[in-house]
């Protein structure tokens, strides 16, 4: 009799201690802010900073009607599932994707009319040193592009692409 209630008892402490370890309240999922925020001030500052560069394009190589592409937007499942593809073809082909590297380019000509500027992504990453590492020591917060990795492109233009910041 005496083993049982050790046992009922060892039971109800094993429950408590599981309780209240489990039920922990929603205050300790704080959303820290990622490193590089800037606010919308700061973004008006940017976008004003670039206007003579914007102005040089447009008026001598890009002569097009609503002038070159200023900006690119993705949807948020696009962005999402872009980067759940890349770490998987990052680990497929050999390494640890660590983020994106965002370019800006240009589409080609088409019909003797130079095409808009584009913005897209291009996963980076370190290389794995061996596969049966627990840790890795790597001090490096921003790695190469991966080679042969897929980019992401095609988002949608400024509207009208000319468009500054905010839109």
């Amino acid at each position: 009799m005496k083993n049982f209630l050790l046992l009922i008892l060892g039971i109800l402490i094993g429950a408590l201690i599981s309780f209240f370890y489990f039920s922990k309240p929603d205050a300790d999922l704080t959303i820290t802010p990622p490193k590089g925020l800037i606010t919308p001030e700061q973004a008006k500052i940017l976008d004003e900073a670039y206007n003579p560069r914007y102005k040089l394009i447009s008026d001598s190589i890009v002569t097009m009607q609503g002038g070159d592409n200023r900006s690119s937007w993705y949807a948020l499942g696009q962005v999402r599932d872009y980067l759940i593809y890349a770490e998987n073809q990052a680990k497929e082909l050999g390494y640890t994707m660590n983020g994106v590297r965002i370019y800006l380019g240009a589409h080609p000509n088409h019909n003797g009319k130079a095409g808009n500027t584009t913005m897209f992504f291009i996963p980076t990453g370190i290389p794995h040193t061996a596969d049966a590492s627990m840790f890795n020591f790597s001090l490096q917060e921003d790695g190469g592009d991966i080679p042969d990795a897929e980019g992401l492109n095609m988002g949608t233009d400024g509207r009208p692409p000319s468009a500054s910041y905010p839109q």
